[in-house]
């Protein structure tokens, strides 16, 4: 049998496998395993420590559990909850105002995370019953935090930014810098669409009552702007900036970024031993199901590489009409509707390092723009109904009133406006690719 076939059996069977609920990251060796075992008798393997050593001995790499302490120590420590309820007052005399304090924490918590589901999860228990309290309409309650959450795809530091760095051989520091813009362009679309809600259907989107807002004086406003938003803001900005700015490698800036959430915690009295305990469990939870994807897709990778998979793939792209231009949104469609079942590590790890050999040989394509268009169009299958990761996320912890239909109707007008987003994208790579040729990355 041509090892085409086989590898096609392969692509098969995995999908076969996360169709019965095995989890991916089996799934994923255990095709690599067997078909590979099937084509070569194993001695293709014989590759697959040094690939596995050369993986986790990565030093960008380090920056994972990094920064996802950094993220952890801010979420555990209820320092997220404190800014959204500050930010929250002093907007909170405008209509929507709690839904734009919403978005400007989502940004917040997508520079300090990079985690989707924490975000979204910590974003459901704190602000959707305050929003459906003070009487949002619960369809833009749910859409509101669904899209705040996804922000940690596209805004930097992101883990979807570093490892996609490490996958197509790109510096961190510039898709970093390539990022921020269409991250900030697109939550700056979030919150014009709020205001146009606000303005026609202003019922839907209340403002905090006058007596809820006498509750806390200008001065507490402003001190409370101090010292519950001002520390955790000025945290990610020195880490982003240094980074950015290559004072500091990711791995330095996000060590500094781990200890300076716990330096915030401590000085917000939030820092206590049991919350220490659980955000190291939680940290190291996340950080080995990360470290175990990636090992379980060199599995993966080696296998249908030797299987001449690279061959089917290039075939695929030599059937897609338009050029150049074609074989990009033909990549994109095909990972928009990949997101509906794959996590985003897999889609990275998996999928991502077949395509970009053949995006990489067109001239007039970058790859740091191409990275960046990846981050957003996984970010907006997070988001499309009725599969997409951020909903099931959302619904799994949401106040039981809560319907599906609410989660589904909410999340529609934002899926619309990152469409758009990643439109404006493709036609204008500028935007992402401003900054960093700004600052000579």
């Amino acid at each position: 049998m041509p090892l085409e076939y086989i590898a096609l059996m392969m692509v098969a069977a995995f999908f076969v496998l996360v169709l019965t609920g095995i989890p991916v990251a089996f799934a994923v060796a255990a095709v690599g395993f067997i078909f590979g075992f099937i084509g070569f008798e194993g001695w293709l393997f014989e590759l697959l420590p040094a690939r596995i050593f050369g993986t986790i001995t990565n030093y960008t790499l380090l920056a994972i559990p990094l920064f996802v302490f950094m993220g952890v120590m801010l979420d555990k420590t209820r320092v997220a909850e404190r800014m959204l309820e500050v930010i929250g007052h002093a907007s909170g005399a405008l209509p929507g105002g709690m839904a734009l304090a919403v978005i400007m924490v989502g940004v917040l918590m997508g520079a300090a995370t990079g985690i989707v589901g924490a975000a979204i999860v910590t974003l459901t228990l704190m602000a959707l019953p305050t929003l459906l309290r003070r009487g949002y309409k619960p369809t833009v309650a749910c859409g509101t935090i669904c899209a705040s959450g996804t922000l940690g795809q596209i805004i930097p530091p992101s883990l979807v930014l570093l490892v996609l760095a490490d996958t197509m051989n790109l510096s961190v520091g510039s898709l970093f810098a390539a990022a921020l813009i269409p991250g900030l362009l697109l939550a700056t679309l979030y919150v014009l669409y709020l205001f146009v809600l606000a303005w026609f259907y202003s019922a839907d989107v209340p403002a905090l009552d006058a007596a809820e807002r006498a509750a806390m004086s200008t001065r507490q406003l402003i001190r409370d702007l101090f010292t519950s938003v001002l520390p955790p803001l000025a945290l990610v900005l020195a880490v982003l900036g240094a980074i950015i700015g290559g004072i500091a490698a990711p791995t330095e800036a996000a060590a500094v970024g781990a200890v300076g959430a716990v330096v915030v915690a401590a000085v917000m009295g939030r820092l206590s031993g049991p919350v220490m305990s659980e955000t190291l469990k939680v940290t190291v939870r996340i950080t080995a199901m990360v470290f175990f994807v990636l090992i379980a897709s060199q599995v993966f990778a080696l296998a249908f590489r030797g299987l001449d998979g690279e061959f089917l793939v290039e075939a695929m792209f030599d059937w897609v009409p338009g050029g150049p231009y074609g074989t990009l949104l033909f990549m994109l469609l095909l990972i928009f509707l990949l997101g509906f079942f794959l996590e985003w590590i897999q889609i990275t790890y998996i999928v991502v390092p077949l395509f970009m050999p053949f995006l990489a040989g067109y001239p007039e394509f970058s790859m740091v723009w191409i990275a960046i268009l990846v981050a957003m169009n996984l970010q907006t299958s997070f988001l499309t109904p009725p599969f997409g990761w951020s909903l099931i996320f959302m619904k799994g912890v949401a106040p039981r009133g809560i319907k599906t239909t609410d989660i589904y109707k909410g999340a529609i007008p934002f899926v619309i406006i990152q469409l758009a987003a990643l439109g404006l994208l493709v036609a204008f790579p500028q935007i992402a690719l401003w900054l960093p040729e700004a600052i000579g990355w």
